[in-house]
């Protein structure tokens, strides 16, 4: 199926013909629907709820753990262009309407002086069409404000990356979800050394925005915070791209050539296995707050944080006992009831009566990459969810599941999943050593069965594209996985600019 042509392509992206090969037959057999066990729940089992003195605890463990000389690092994804989040303003522009006639639009006019981009869009404004915002939109120049934001000829915001946005004011400053990050690592994640290590995966286009913004902020945030930052940027690996096929399965060309996509933020892994720190902290580039309203976000990556190296102590103190051979039957049981209900880690029928066997069993599923993982309640945000699933070899544990995991035609398990009463913000931390210090290697623990499938317009043609396991949904599926309930005041996502007129985003 593939021609010479191919092959010379495949090798420019580092992909090999057997790759391919794989990914022509997951086009063809379809990935299978997960079977939820149950949803991880406070009242039944999975997701964990502390109180005030554990809180206290655990933030103290994770202090205790930075004076130590833990290693930490944080890994925020910020490659995606701002697109999404103006898709009204570029629909409102496409319709060429005169006036607003929806309410997000209205919205949008009416708090068009509360963004932290007016005074910028107002410069803009001058400069383009000789008028400030204020007079344009007295003349009902409507499109042209808009245009003045999301084209070229103004700002340029709807094909800027959203981590460069100005998001925040500070006083007579503003700030962009990238400052943000910044001052957030100087908050919870600066070394006993005053060092934040921080790590942003980005688009090639925009790669050089951002180490622009960079030179230009980082030294008056350190003086500012006490800190020195220690900051790297990373593309999405092109080795990483899936190829597009048409409806029958085939592959599909333009110009004799393969066309390939993104294949989404599952190809992260790549990116995040190359990290050397014990601890990293995931959050997207979005789920930022002012300065002045950041208090409970960093208490509570404080107290995930704790809760992690607290986990991580106790399974590597039974690594090490399992090890050495010395243990009783009274031992091993002790390590299962953990494995159980701490670790929410259960096999029917595991073999409870040969010690040896049960060893064995509960190394392996101890001696592996650990996450926590804050979940909040549901409140309607769109979001993966928390549950109990059935995997391979036949355990149950932990998983940020997707609606498009669910079997749609399966009514008891679309009900089990809309019963959920959280869901989970990208709000991470993860230990990515082992026992010894060594890294995992993070692809070993990827659930290639929870890829998705789905239809795109190419070049006025339908074809299909192929997104690899999620990052944290199927690529951290054999990961131990902890459920932690946080403040919903810790998850302020930015899908659209209007949620920027929100009270957590207004300071």
């Amino acid at each position: 199926m593939l021609q010479p042509d191919d092959l010379k392509d495949l090798a420019f992206k580092g992909i090999s013909p057997s790759a391919i090969e794989e990914q022509l037959e997951r086009f063809r057999k379809g990935f299978p629907y997960l079977r939820i066990s149950d949803v991880a729940t406070v009242d039944n089992h999975g997701i964990l709820r502390l109180d005030l003195t554990q809180e206290k605890y655990y933030e103290a463990e994770w202090e205790d753990f930075l004076s130590r000389g833990g290693e930490v690092e944080k890994f925020v994804p910020a490659s995606g262009a701002a697109s999404r989040m103006f898709k009204n303003l570029f629909a409102f522009v496409s319709a060429g309407q005169e006036a607003p006639s929806d309410d997000f639009m209205k919205s949008f006019f009416e708090g068009i002086e509360k963004f932290a981009f007016f005074p910028a869009l107002d410069a803009a404004c001058r400069k383009c069409y000789g008028q400030g915002v204020r007079e344009m939109l007295a003349d009902g120049r409507y499109i042209n404000v808009v245009k003045c934001l999301i084209s070229d000829e103004g700002l340029n915001y709807g094909a800027m990356p959203k981590g460069l946005l100005q998001f925040h004011r500070h006083g007579e400053e503003v700030h962009t979800p990238l400052e943000e990050h910044l001052e957030e690592g100087a908050q919870y994640a600066a070394d006993k050394e005053g060092k934040v290590n921080i790590h942003f995966t980005v688009s090639p286009e925009h790669r050089s925005a951002f180490e622009a913004m960079l030179a230009e902020k980082v030294s008056a945030l350190e003086e500012q915070w006490g800190v020195s930052f220690h900051v790297t940027l990373s593309e999405q690996k092109p080795s990483t791209d899936t190829v597009a096929v048409t409806l029958d399965n085939q592959p599909y060309r333009e110009n004799g050539h393969l066309v390939f996509r993104p294949a989404g933020h599952g190809a992260l892994i790549e990116n995040l296995n190359e990290m050397d720190a014990d601890v990293v902290f995931i959050k997207n580039i979005d789920n930022v707050v002012p300065t002045s309203l950041r208090e409970t976000t960093v208490r509570y990556k404080k107290i995930i944080g704790g809760c992690l190296v607290k986990l991580q102590r106790q399974i590597a103190s039974y690594i090490q006992q399992l090890r050495s051979g010395r243990y009783t039957s009274s031992d091993l049981q002790e390590m299962l009831s953990y494995l159980h209900d701490t670790l929410n880690v259960r096999h029917e029928s595991v073999g409870v009566e040969d010690t040896k066997v049960l060893a064995e069993y509960l190394l392996s599923k101890f001696n592996r990459p650990l996450r926590v993982c804050g979940v909040v309640k549901n409140d309607g945000e769109p979001g993966g969810g928390p549950y109990i699933t059935y995997n391979a070899d036949n355990t149950t544990s932990p998983q940020i599941l997707e609606a498009a995991q669910i079997d749609p035609t399966d009514t008891a398990m679309t009900a089990l999943a809309k019963s959920g009463s959280h869901f989970n913000p990208v709000d991470l931390v993860c230990y990515i050593k082992d026992v010894d210090g060594k890294k995992f290697d993070l692809k070993r623990y990827v659930d290639k069965d929870t890829g998705l499938i789905y239809e795109k317009s190419k070049s006025g043609v339908t074809v299909k594209a192929l997104e690899l396991p999620g990052l944290w949904n199927g690529s951290m599926s054999d990961w131990n996985t902890i459920f932690l309930e946080v403040p919903l005041e810790t998850f302020n996502p930015v899908k659209t600019v209007n949620d920027l007129l929100r009270p957590q985003h207004q300071g």
